[in-house]
């Protein structure tokens, strides 16, 4: 049988593939899609199963028919990633909600937004993620609340993916050690979050997202604290660029490098060329979003 003209078999194959990997490896978990599986009525129990639902849709069906067999389930942003994108995305969030390690290995099944798996990648934490080296930073949950990243890193590759008001926009974040950034900081307009209270100023609060968004085409930097109170909105950061900045990156993402080259905070910018999201740390890339198909 030709099992190429069956994606529903190979993604079957592959994930039990990936529990015999666990097995021999002793690797932590499989984590995968739940679009990405075939029909199923149970999961491997290593499994973590990534749904892209928000939190107040209603429940899936399937995430509640294997959620007893899975070890777990962690929503990620709805965002059309390449493949290395997918895993990306998925053990950031794993790793912030403690479900994995950051001395973990992983086995990832990715595959087509919204189709059966087709992909197998082994992935060693430690090595293959960045972001969550904590040389000469606070560990991430140490000085920003991991759901405050989440809400950054959710509002941005909404950014990436959709723009605002299908226009494209690029723009920047800067979450965490908030007065420092300010000491490097200038603010190009009047600040449009002056003046409120600190309750209606939360990243965390649902209604906040749209004013983010409205905001994004300012030129300038969003700086926010660890805690996700917006301090402010068109802030011209002043910090100078790091070394070793990627050639064809612009002014947003010197400016990313700079300020944390001397700050402890974490930035993402949004290409506005092409929705690209990039996470950065002690003046480097620790993490790139890419859309899919570009």
């Amino acid at each position: 049988m030709d099992t190429s003209r069956d994606p529903d078999r190979i993604a079957r194959m592959l994930l039990e593939s990936a529990a015999a990997l666990v097995r021999s490896t002793r690797a932590a978990a499989i984590v995968v899609d739940v679009a990405a599986l075939p029909p199923l009525h149970a999961v491997p129990r290593d499994t973590v199963l990534v749904s892209r639902r928000k939190p107040k849709d209603p429940p899936d069906p399937r995430i509640e028919a294997l959620r007893p067999s899975a070890k777990a389930v962690i929503s990620v942003p709805d965002a059309d990633l390449d493949r290395m994108g997918q895993i990306r995305l998925a053990a950031i969030i794993a790793l912030s909600e403690r479900i994995l390690d950051l001395d973990d290995t992983a086995i990832f099944l990715a595959g087509p937004r919204d189709r059966p798996a087709d992909s197998l990648s082994v992935v060693s934490l430690d090595s293959d993620l960045e972001l969550f080296d904590t040389s000469g930073q606070p560990g991430l949950g140490e000085h920003i609340k991991r759901a405050v990243f989440h809400r950054v890193l959710t509002l941005a590759l909404e950014l990436g993916q959709y723009g605002r008001e299908g226009r494209r926009v690029g723009t920047l974040f800067v979450v965490g050690s908030h007065r420092k950034v300010l000491e490097h900081a200038d603010q190009l307009i009047l600040n449009p979050f002056k003046g409120y209270p600190e309750s209606d100023r939360s990243i965390l609060d649902d209604r906040m997202a749209e004013t983010i968004r409205e905001y994004s085409s300012l030129d300038g930097a969003f700086v926010i604290r660890g805690t996700g109170v917006v301090e402010t909105a068109g802030t011209h950061l002043k910090a100078g660029v790091a070394e070793g900045l990627p050639p064809g990156l612009g002014a947003r993402h010197a400016a990313a490098a700079g300020i944390t080259a001397v700050t402890r905070s974490i930035a993402i910018t949004v290409s506005e060329s092409g929705g690209v999201v990039r996470v950065w740390r002690a003046g480097r890339i620790v993490a790139t979003f890419e859309p899919a198909g570009r």
